[in-house]
């Protein structure tokens, strides 16, 4: 028989592994050397998530090899092949969006995941008193003045824990002031 451009006799021409005879059956040919259909699967890598044989193109990441559709988001199943992706600290993949949804910093205000915003790859946070703050939530919890370092005056002036701009600190001291001053 003749296979592979050389010529065999019919019982030589056998799976390199199992000794199977070839003749009239699926075989396939790596290196010049005839394998049968399920030593030559046994060959192949397979995907670390359901362990099946890759027959088709190899998406290695994080040092394993995947199926394209098998290489998912842990949290949504959402196919990353091509889209960009991180892993947490027990190396499991996520999608961006749900990395930071659930690895965030919240907001101490309104508990939401402090993310980038759409289109932008960093994220902008205010930390006060040892507090995360989306930038549109960084009031003053009495007058709900926006905060910022940026403007005069609009700075956040804490009080016992509190964030509030200078006129509404100001008030709070007179305030505690007034309350001192008549309970002596």
């Amino acid at each position: 028989c003749t296979a592979m451009d050389q010529v065999f006799h019919i019982r030589c021409f056998d799976c390199i592994v199992c000794h199977l005879q070839l003749q009239g059956k699926p075989f396939y040919a790596v290196d010049c050397k005839p394998y049968c259909e399920d030593c030559y699967m046994n060959t192949l890598e397979k995907c670390c998530v359901c362990t099946k044989p890759i027959l088709d193109r190899i998406l290695r990441a994080t040092g394993k090899p995947y199926h394209p559709g098998c290489f998912t988001c842990v949290v949504c199943n959402t196919a990353l092949d091509g889209i960009p992706f991180t892993v947490d600290a027990a190396n499991q993949i996520h999608c961006i969006e749900d990395f930071h949804k659930k690895f965030a910093p919240r907001c101490s205000v309104c508990q939401e995941p402090i993310m980038p915003e759409q289109g932008m790859d960093e994220t902008v946070r205010v930390v006060a008193l040892d507090r995360s703050f989306h930038v549109n939530c960084y009031k003053c919890e009495d007058c709900e003045l926006l905060l910022t370092s940026e403007s005069e005056g609009r700075g956040c002036y804490p009080l016992d824990g509190h964030v509030l701009c200078k006129s509404c600190n100001a008030a709070r001291v007179q305030a505690l002031s007034s309350t001192l001053a008549t309970n002596i």
